[in-house]
């Protein structure tokens, strides 16, 4: 392990400086986790937030609290030398804390597939594991690239991704998912919509009338959101046949498992895109 970890600028604009690498790291977010253990950065990993369910190993290490309410003193217990928050997930205040003392917070907030590979990088600068952490992005990117090339041409697919049922929501466009769906040749029929999340009504998926319903469900098994959509036999996506389950670990967390997950989609598409 190198002597001198070096700087990464965060997704909140700061530059994070380590005088040496980070030997006892505590993510705040299920993403975080799965990041720092792709930069290579696992065994230095000494906790995460609840949730924090891969890899296996992830599920062995303390917990100190969720996204809403984090564990002050269990954090401040493991006498971390780096803290990696998530943008729109951990309370900045509380942060705040964390920061008083003199700890490090590395913020990210990945948007696109590049970011991902750049998190994934600039972790592994932090972490003293800079070129595993490069490997692994330059592989994600490869797998990215290849796809895109693959579909760009795809005859269009206009898709509903559903992101939760009550209330009623999808994303647009500039949101992960939406990049992928793009990316797969899927058409977003509320990607032009300005919020990244936003709330919808069934009637308004009704009129927009989508080829294919796609959805993460609650866990990898489970369709009941899918199955409420065939209560409307003239909507196109139930008629055709194309209600589909994408597992929500692969395609709902902005982490290298993406490629595996928008590989998925990409195939999904495919069947949908047949029975047009």
């Amino acid at each position: 392990m190198p002597a001198v970890a070096g700087c990464a600028l965060d997704d909140r604009g700061e530059t994070i400086c380590l005088d040496q690498p980070a030997e006892r790291i505590i993510s705040l977010s299920p993403g975080a986790t799965e990041l720092l253990f792709s930069a290579g950065a696992g065994d230095q990993v000494v906790g995460v937030s609840a949730w924090s369910d891969y890899p296996p190993e992830a599920t062995e290490l303390p917990q100190v609290g969720n996204s809403d309410r984090l564990d002050l003193e269990a954090i401040v217990a493991l006498e971390p030398d780096l803290v990696v928050a998530w943008v729109d997930g951990n309370s900045g205040s509380q942060l705040t804390k964390i920061e008083a003392l003199g700890v490090p917070v590395f913020w990210l907030e990945p948007r696109t597939f590049e970011d991902i590979a750049s998190a994934v990088e600039r972790l592994a600068v932090l972490s003293g594991n800079e070129t595993a952490g490069a490997n692994r992005a330059a592989d994600f990117l490869e797998g990215i690239g290849q796809l895109r090339d693959r579909y760009q041409e795809a005859r269009p697919v206009r898709v509903f991704y559903q992101v939760w049922h009550e209330p009623l929501m999808t994303i647009n466009d500039e949101e992960l998912i939406g990049r992928a769906i793009d990316l797969c040749g899927g058409s977003n029929v509320f990607g032009h919509l300005p919020r990244l999340v936003p709330r919808v009504s069934e009637e308004a998926v009704l009129e927009a009338n989508p080829d294919a319903v796609l959805s993460g469900g609650e866990d990898s098994d489970d369709r009941r959101w899918l199955e409420q959509w065939r209560q409307y036999p003239d909507l196109a996506a139930v008629s055709r046949g194309n209600l589909y389950l994408i597992p929500p670990s692969l395609i709902q967390r902005p982490t290298l498992r993406m490629l595996e997950g928008t590989k998925q989609l990409c195939l999904t598409l495919e069947q949908a895109r047949a029975r047009l």
